[in-house]
């Protein structure tokens, strides 16, 4: 009954290979590039580059990206390890199974239920903001009462829950549709953003990048909140305020976000048609062009309009304006909306696949791993996502819960690099067709990095995750424990009997 019994890499490949559990292989490394930068060129780009810049780190957010790129890139190092050496569903909870054992992988895979889902969920609420807004600029208004939650000037989010549940069932027909539309999608929007860096390049006004990292600024007397409302970092060291070195990284901990994403191509492991090779160009290769893309377009952004007026929902749109080009603006929705789509459709991927590895794992009833017959998709927990998905964005107000899914992520890069140092030391026979350099150098500095990110995110983004944890504590020691398949002794095709 020790929870930290370990599911080795061999056991989780058998698994894998089940008939009754067994998914369709038939993504290559275009997929998985395409699912990679489908997932992360959303939100963050669209939206929150231009509110770091304002807040925090002004023309400075091009180092923001930076900072926040290399401490994805460490993690992803470490990512593309794990994935070529255990090739299974299930990401970061299954990486930490077969290094780490079952109650940190419980952990970290009730920490990725929340991320994906509640995600998805404020993701779904954006794209409605701008699918209303573009039929308003065509003369097809939505009533209120159908395009906003209660609470927030209407009945029901009519928009945020159809798409959610029309991305619910291109993933129930198959990866091959769900990658596919990925791709067509992506395509759209890679367009938009390398429009909008090549036009914006040339009404960049060098003067607005002046000074480039604007000096530290002290918060206003009387404007000090609640203790809780500043990173824990500032608890920590005495630090308060915004801009200036500090600044930088507090930027970089808020744009993290605009690079969630990488570490879902993990999820597709067992859907890959050659893992090892497949899935480091995926993760690396997505992370990489988007790093690039970010750096520009801050640069670009930034060099456009003097950083406080940034501070909008829009800032893309913002620019434009500036520009006198207020035609772009539509173009720029254009690319919000084939932004957000892939996002939505991207993480409830990624929930599905997890809790389907959990589910055949025991931690999780296994009712929920049951795969389609015709599509070999695991369509039980994907129509649970989907429709819960569907249920929070259509009736709640979601604000951008952009920390919460961030230290909900930094937590499990910590994971896996820690893990990485693990199996490297307990199983240096496993094959690796991909081993990360200067081990432990790169795993120890990607560790590090993500903790300091962590620790400038704020108190209240803290105490909600202590309390969703204590919640998952409750509910390991009182089902999963006990019903785990490693506790029980049971083989994979016992727990086919059960579906």
């Amino acid at each position: 009954m020790s929870i930290m019994r370990v599911k080795s890499a061999e056991q989780s490949i058998r698994d894998a290979e089940a008939p009754e559990f067994r998914l369709r292989r038939v993504l290559s490394a275009v997929d998985l590039l395409g699912i990679g930068i489908g997932a992360i060129i959303g939100t963050g780009i669209f939206v929150l580059t231009g509110v770091a810049a304002a807040t925090d780190a002004g023309p400075g957010i091009a180092i923001s990206f930076v900072l926040s790129g290399i401490a994805c890139g460490l993690a992803a190092l470490c990512y593309a390890e794990f994935a070529s050496v255990v090739p299974v569903a299930g990401s970061a909870y299954t990486f930490s199974y077969a290094s780490m054992g079952e109650f940190l992988a419980w952990i970290i895979g009730w920490d990725l239920i929340l991320e994906f889902i509640l995600g998805a969920s404020t993701v779904s609420v954006g794209w409605s903001q701008y699918f209303v807004e573009a039929l308003s600029s065509i003369g097809l208004a939505l009533p209120d009462s159908l395009a906003g939650a209660p609470g927030a000037g209407g009945v029901v989010n009519l928009p945020a829950a159809v798409i959610a549940l029309i991305l619910t069932a291109v993933l129930v027909v198959g990866i091959r549709l769900s990658s596919a539309v990925t791709n067509v999608v992506v395509a759209i929007k890679l367009a938009v953003v390398l429009f909008f860096i090549i036009f914006g390049a040339f009404f960049i006004n060098t003067a607005n990048w002046s000074p480039f990292i604007p000096p530290h600024q002290p918060p206003a007397p009387g404007a000090a909140g609640s203790p809780l409302d500043e990173p824990l970092v500032n608890a920590i060291f005495g630090a308060t305020g915004s801009f200036g070195v500090s600044g930088l990284v507090a930027g970089a901990a808020l744009v993290f976000f605009a690079y969630i994403g990488f570490d879902i191509v993990a999820s597709g492991a067992e859907e890959t048609r050659r893992p090892q090779r497949d899935m480091p160009i995926g993760i690396l290769g997505s992370l990489a062009v988007c790093s690039v893309l970010y750096v520009l377009v801050s640069l670009v952004m930034t060099g456009i309009v003097k950083y406080p007026a940034l501070d909008t929902a829009a800032p893309m749109a913002t620019a434009f304006q500036a520009i006198g080009a207020p035609w772009a603006v539509g173009l720029v929705s254009l690319g919000a909306i084939a932004g957000l789509t892939t996002v939505i459709l991207i993480l409830m991927l990624g929930q599905a696949r997890v809790g389907f590895a959990m589910s055949r794992d025991g931690l999780l009833p296994v009712w929920f791993a049951k795969v389609h017959p015709k599509y070999r998709t695991p369509y039980r927990i994907t129509l649970i996502t989907g429709i819960v998905v569907a249920l929070i964005s259509s009736l709640t107000p979601i604000d951008v819960l952009a920390e919460m899914t961030n230290i909900g992520t930094l937590f499990a890069f910590v994971l896996v690099s820690a893990g990485v140092l693990v199996l490297r030391r307990t199983r240096p026979d496993l094959p690796r067709a991909f081993r990360v350099p200067w081990v432990p150098v790169v795993p120890v500095l990607a560790v590090l990095a993500c903790l300091y990110l962590m620790l400038n995110l704020d108190g209240w983004t803290w105490i909600r995750f202590g309390i969703w944890m204590v919640i998952g504590l409750v509910v390991y020691f009182v089902y999963s424990m006990r019903n785990s398949r490693l506790a029980r002794g049971e083989s994979i095709e016992e727990a086919a009997e059960e579906l």
